[in-house]
């Protein structure tokens, strides 16, 4: 991969898909919390890795129309929600993703008249972690469909995690599903990464799934739909572990 700029990226919160409404992504962190552990015969800190963490924080328009920024934002829900950057809105690109509490929604009245609001979102139960779009983006089916795959370039043993935002769905429901393929041909669901099927009354939202930490993840991967729906517009995004018991 060449160095790259920002443009063209994706932003979602809560299954809202509101890239035009964010002006800044000023922090993207993760990996564990650091404490200290130095002995007096150490002439500089020691320290080990704590609990894994992370966030998102960002800077918003201020945009009162239905179901933009202002309107998602003002809230402050106490419960989760899922933060998700989208590095680009291509097939197979990075993307960020942190079940999260927001913390806060405060706004700056600048001279210049500008109106930002700055969020920080802070991980809660399972810290950041950078994964890839297994959907270009934000995905729009009509009808059951297998999507185009991507190539990991191997199988891996270690399990793996995905993500879930759904925007809308039009109809009974849909049931988003992660398959995986050793030859791209032949595809099988993953199992532990068959979301729920969304009813469009439950539209937006968001999931998240985990396998078993020493699962077989095969070298392609796809996502899936299945149900009786006329439109549904989600994004996923999947990280394959790396390394052997990776626990949350």
């Amino acid at each position: 991969m060449a160095k790259q700029n920002g443009l063209g990226d994706g932003f979602i919160i809560g299954g809202y898909y509101i890239p035009n409404d964010i002006s800044a992504v000023n922090r993207i962190s993760g990996g564990p919390a650091l404490g200290e552990n130095t002995g007096i015969d150490k002439s500089a800190t020691e320290r080990w890795a704590l609990n894994r963490d992370g966030g998102i924080d960002f800077t918003a328009y201020f945009n009162d129309a239905t179901d933009r920024a202002h309107a998602i934002l003002k809230t402050l829900p106490r419960t989760d929600t899922l933060v998700t950057y989208l590095r680009s809105t291509i097939l197979g690109a990075p993307s960020a993703v942190c079940n999260a509490l927001q913390n806060n929604y405060d706004g700056n009245r600048g001279a210049d008249g500008s109106l930002p609001f700055s969020v920080v979102s802070n991980a809660n139960q399972y810290g950041l972690e950078w994964g890839i779009q297994i959907t270009a983006g934000q995905r729009t089916d009509t009808t059951a469909t297998n999507g185009a795959s991507v190539d990991g370039l191997a199988s891996s043993a270690f399990g793996a995690q995905a993500y879930l935002q759904y925007q809308s769905v039009i109809g009974t429901s849909v049931t988003v599903t992660v398959q995986d393929s050793a030859d791209n041909v032949s595809f099988a669901a993953i199992t532990g990464l068959a979301f729920t099927a969304v009813a469009g009354a439950a539209a937006p939202g968001f999931q998240r799934l985990a396998t078993a930490n020493n699962a077989t993840i095969r070298r392609y991967v796809r996502v899936a739909t299945t149900g009786t729906f006329s439109s549904a517009v989600f994004q996923v995004t999947m990280n394959r572990n790396e390394s052997v018991g990776v626990a949350f």
